[in-house]
């Protein structure tokens, strides 16, 4: 459904402090029919993938909602879906443990990666995606080679708890990464330099080298982390079950840059943006926080229902919410 483009401004000028209210430009009501779990919008921005717990993994476009492809083949409910960098392929995660590379064209399904022993929370595509990794229920988060199909290695396994999200990035050139103890295969591509964050149920944030399979530092928080993400080169970020966000610095990660709690509900989902960060969180609440000026832009929509993921293609955002609605807005 069409709406147009409305928001207002509140501002409190004793505390030097504003929030503009955004209200969605689109509304799509007819993809899924029951919560939206996840969903992620094409390099080109003309296609959107989504997940909800009615099983469906559904491919559409990004201008009217028309629904271009059902993805079938996960035994259960989808938790993640991600395209690749060429906007034709498309990585899905399951609760079945299972990961899946589909074809976007014909909706075939060519590749199936089986490894894990718990439930997919996580995923983020390497370079062009010859590499993925993975994150799971079982406490783990693995390096997958997508042509054969088969797990690399184990980049992290701690004491059980689970690995609740994942994102991979490229630090400051400054941060010491690790060696690797052995040799890299040929099958892995792309692994260099790059920082692997993880989001753990037992109150840590973790960043470990992909190549060195090292644990870089850890972040202790006061809450189980349910998400990750980078601000930059320098910065990264982690939603806590207490509604804490935690800014940190990785050229000096000992103790957060930054505490942030605009809500007392679930951080769900992360990702920076600009010059600050996007979050979704258990009450319904998504929004834009600067960190330069602290202004804070809220999307409205959903009346308390979570929001559990959201992904954004140049000054289009769409969030995917429990009440089974897609919402698009202007940024």
């Amino acid at each position: 459904m069409q709406t147009p483009w409305r928001s207002i401004e509140v501002c409190f000028i004793e505390k030097n402090l504003k929030t503009k209210f955004i209200a969605p430009t689109v509304r799509f009501e007819s993809i899924h029919k029951k919560s939206v779990e996840s969903l992620d919008i094409s390099a080109g921005g003309e296609l959107g993938v989504s997940a909800g717990s009615d099983g469906l993994l559904q491919i559409w476009q990004t201008n009217n909602g028309t629904v271009r492809r059902n993805l079938e083949g996960h035994a259960g409910d989808v938790s993640t879906c991600q395209f690749f960098p060429s906007g034709v392929v498309v990585l899905s995660g399951g609760l079945d443990t299972q990961l899946k590379i589909w074809s976007v064209e014909d909706g075939s399904c060519p590749q199936t990666l089986r490894g894990h022993e718990g439930g997919i929370l996580g995923t983020d595509v390497i370079d062009r995606g010859r590499n993925i990794v993975s994150c799971s229920r079982d406490g783990t988060a693995r390096l997958w080679d997508c042509g054969e199909g088969k797990c690399l290695d184990v980049l992290y396994k701690g004491d059980g708890s689970p690995v609740n999200g994942c994102a991979v990035g490229v630090p400051d050139s400054s941060i010491n990464l690790g060696n690797p103890e052995k040799p890299t295969g040929e099958r892995e591509v792309g692994t260099e330099g790059k920082l692997l964050m993880l989001a753990v149920e037992d109150k840590t944030l973790r960043g470990v080298g992909v190549r060195s399979r090292k644990e870089i530092f850890t972040v202790h928080g006061p809450a189980a982390f349910n998400c990750c993400g980078f601000i930059s080169s320098e910065k990264v970020i982690g939603g806590c079950q207490d509604g804490t966000i935690h800014v940190v610095d990785v050229r000096n990660p000992s103790s957060p840059a930054q505490v942030i709690q605009l809500s007392s509900s679930p951080v769900l989902c992360i990702q920076g943006f600009r010059d600050g960060f996007i979050a979704g969180t258990g009450d319904g609440s998504c929004f834009h926080h600067d960190l330069n000026t602290q202004s804070t832009h809220e999307f409205t929509g959903p009346d308390c229902d979570p929001i559990y993921d959201f992904s954004y293609h140049g000054d289009m955002l769409y969030t995917a919410c429990r009440d089974h609605i897609i919402r698009k807005y202007r940024v």
